[in-house]
């Protein structure tokens, strides 16, 4: 039998005592005996009138009172406070103190403790279950998940330690987010095999820059493609191109304030025009890196384009030459051209790993015509419009991927005799296979942009806070349609985070009484009694 001093030390969670009052103050209006009352729930009664002091001296609105004091509001108040940490210190980049202070502002003080301690293990416990979830995420869905093959975009950035970055472009799931003590290939292996370890993908495929601890990952370790990064071709462009024509703008436009001459005027437009044919042929080798015409949906060989490419670095380098540039520019120009033999590789292994996946469906020719030549270039130009911020052009594509679109929706189609299973295969196939060019790793870029804006708040990101960063990247950030990083890359939905959350994690408990302020210091005065 349980004694009066052993029931006196019991653990009493806010939801019982919320439960246990309730209980109390609807049998009390038929049972007016404390005593009696307290036998019946099974309470010391010195527990239970400590329970009444407290909620009596609690200095809110009584309706708040009443309120916060209920098993109904037990719960929201154990809602609320884990939703203010998770989005100010997770979502959002705040600390605990905003948390802390969020409470106060709000009046919730009363209900539940603000100082930095008890919100900091909130915090900690917050972030080691969101780990758990991850995992646990991971092995559940990863049982039911379809094989399938997949590109990634690899990439490292300084906090300043090292922190490997692998993303899968198509759903931006974050595969791998670690620190580790360098960026050799080997460490990257390690890490990327450990990160995908159970799940039945296929790494056929990697987007990055030309380091060579990744480039030996990739292509010794791995020995799958490397796609190389449009992006950095590009920077390596506008570094050896925009400075030192800009200089050269601005050295012609000193000439002719201090001599404006006909001859100063035309050395200025000529120095105008270089920047601007500079500047516009970098970004046509974006236009012209394509497997697809983006004006009429064409497929586009891989021999084109090469030379499409190659004439745009001639031009770039005949700016250069009419412009006097440095041989240190033209290193740079020349640095960019040595890619594009990557880049028409890229172009050459996208259409053998298309036409290998798109024959596997064993169709008619006339319905394999049409996936070539209509459905997968339609889908391209699609995922191209949603990138694009020109609103003209992403409008164009649309409607260019409408047109091609139409001749495939018909009864009479190629695909008319098919029925609703078949053409979701080839839908999905045909999405796999628009969405394995990969000409960028600006999924990765941008990720690391936003850990670098974390880092600066934070200082440093613990192993355990970046793991909760990315399971937040992964279960919980959605798209407009509504779906997260982990159901498209797993083909699934994964449990709610925060309802999980609410299950396994604590808020701290009542706030302290309060103490007595210490008299401050005087000097000359002595202090008022």
């Amino acid at each position: 039998m349980v004694s009066e001093k052993q029931q006196d030390q019991r653990q009493w969670s806010r939801q019982d005592i919320a439960e246990k009052m309730t209980e109390y103050e609807q049998e009390y209006l038929h049972t007016p005996s404390q005593r009696q009352l307290a036998d019946q729930l099974d309470i010391p009664r010195s527990t239970l009138q400590h329970w009444l002091a407290r909620k009596k001296d609690l200095a809110a609105d009584p309706e708040l009172v009443t309120f916060f004091e209920s098993p109904i509001g037990v719960a929201f108040l154990h809602r609320l406070v884990l939703a203010a940490h998770f989005v100010i210190t997770l979502v959002g980049p705040g600390g605990i103190r905003l948390v802390c202070l969020f409470l106060e502002l709000s009046g919730l003080n009363q209900f539940v403790a603000t100082s930095y301690r008890p919100h900091w293990q909130v915090s900690v416990a917050l972030e080691q279950a969101i780990g758990e979830f991850d995992q646990a995420q991971k092995e559940r869905l990863g049982e039911t998940m379809a094989p399938q093959q997949i590109s990634v975009c690899e990439d490292e950035t300084f906090h300043p330690e090292t922190c490997l970055v692998a993303i899968e472009p198509v759903s931006n799931f974050i595969l791998l987010e670690q620190y580790t003590e360098d960026r050799t290939a080997e460490t990257w292996t390690k890490a990327l095999a450990e990160a995908t370890k159970g799940l039945p993908i296929e790494v056929i495929q990697s987007t990055s820059d030309e380091g060579r601890g990744l480039l030996h990952h990739v292509k010794k370790d791995l020995g799958v493609h490397h796609s190389p990064d449009l992006f950095h071709i590009q920077n390596e462009l506008v570094k050896g191109t925009s400075g030192a024509l800009t200089s050269k703008v601005r050295q012609a436009a000193r000439a002719v304030e201090k001599a404006p001459t006909p001859a100063a005027q035309q050395a200025l437009e000529i120095a105008l025009q270089h920047q601007e044919q500079a500047h516009q042929l970098i970004r046509e080798i974006s236009e012209a890196y394509h497997p697809y015409d983006l004006q009429t949906g064409a497929t586009r060989s891989a021999e084109a384009v090469s030379s499409s490419l190659q004439q745009h670095f001639t031009d770039i380098e005949a700016v250069a030459e009419k412009a006097g540039l440095s041989e240190t520019c033209f290193d740079r120009i020349q640095k960019a051209k040595r890619v594009v033999v990557e880049m028409v590789a890229t172009l050459a292994f996208f259409f053998l790993t298309l036409r290998a996946k798109v024959e596997a469906l064993a169709l008619s020719p006339e319905a394999e015509q049409a996936v070539y030549d209509h459905l997968i270039p339609a889908i391209y130009l699609h995922l191209v419009s949603e990138k694009t911020q020109d609103v003209s052009q992403r409008q164009q594509l649309q409607t260019k991927s409408e047109e091609l679109l139409a001749p495939l929706l018909v009864t009479d189609g190629p695909f008319g005799h098919l029925d609703q299973q078949e053409k979701e295969v080839i839908e999905k196939v045909a999405q796999e296979c628009a969405g394995l060019f990969q000409r960028s790793s600006s999924c990765v870029e941008g990720r690391n942009g936003q850990l670098a804006l974390r880092h600066h708040s934070w200082h440093r990101l613990s192993d355990r806070k970046l793991k909760a960063l990315t399971g937040v990247h992964n279960y919980f950030v959605k798209r407009t349609d509504g779906t997260t990083a982990a159901e498209r890359f797993f083909g699934s939905k994964p449990r709610n985070l925060f309802e999980w959350l609410l299950d396994r994690v604590h808020i701290p408990g009542r706030p302290a009484q309060k103490r007595s302020q210490p008299r401050p210091k005087t000097f000359l005065v002595p202090a008022a009694t």
